[in-house]
């Protein structure tokens, strides 16, 4: 069923005044065909994060850009060295990140990490493992997957076993692709919750170095 612009806005309103970790009245919302324009205030990037997830949520929003602002590092009263330690203790604590392998650089609560990981699923970790940080206002993530020599064909033959175990319903309408330890899925999935889901699967695969996401919703 087709759903104009406003009764989008204000589906996207109330799923931020339904998220917990959103605070909704610092937020503003704008929808021009089906494109979702995110604004405002939030105190940490997890919350930026949190927004713009939920705004991905509604059924009918199609592409959400964005501009929230986070407040800065001494803004929330941390500087920008008590953040490196943070980030430091964070990423030693978290048994599924790589610590020694990965080195930050945080400059007015930007924080960049580099270095080389052994999955794909690694680099999302160690970005989830600061983005909740507090003065952290935004995460580049230069982390890059160690190269190793795979076989094409034995990758996408994971991958799509790994589909069929835990997505089966998007499986048969997903097309994988495999060059050099790059992977291009495209096809559809029905929800923004099953895009995450099948890109989540495609990190945890030996080989992968970096994912081209082609997928498009199910209309």
């Amino acid at each position: 069923m087709y759903r104009g612009d406003q009764a989008l806005r204000t589906d996207v309103v109330r799923e931020l005044e339904w998220d917990s970790r959103v605070d909704a009245a610092t937020i503003g919302v704008a929808v021009s065909q089906h494109v979702v324009t995110l604004t405002g205030r939030a105190r940490s990037y997890a919350e930026k994060l949190a927004a713009q997830e939920a705004a991905h949520r509604v059924a009918g929003v199609l592409d959400v850009a964005n501009d929230i602002e986070v407040l800065a590092a001494e803004e929330m009263g941390r500087t920008d060295t008590e953040l490196a330690k943070g980030v430091r203790q964070a990423l030693e604590w978290d048994v599924m990140v790589p610590d020694q392998r990965i080195a930050s650089t945080i400059s007015d609560g930007c924080v960049t990490l580099e270095g080389t990981v052994d999955l794909l699923r690694e680099c999302h970790d160690a970005e989830r493992a600061v983005r909740g940080l507090t003065g952290v206002r935004e995460v580049h993530n230069k982390l890059v997957v160690e190269t190793r020599e795979v076989d094409p064909a034995s990758v996408r033959q994971a991958i799509e076993s790994a589909l069929d175990r835990h997505a089966s319903h998007e499986a048969a309408r997903i097309v994988v692709e495999v060059d050099d330890g790059i992977v291009t899925l495209s096809g559809e999935v029905d929800s923004w919750a099953e895009k995450r889901a099948v890109l989540g699967l495609v990190s945890h695969t030996p080989g992968v170095r970096a994912v081209h996401d082609r997928l498009t919703r199910h209309s």
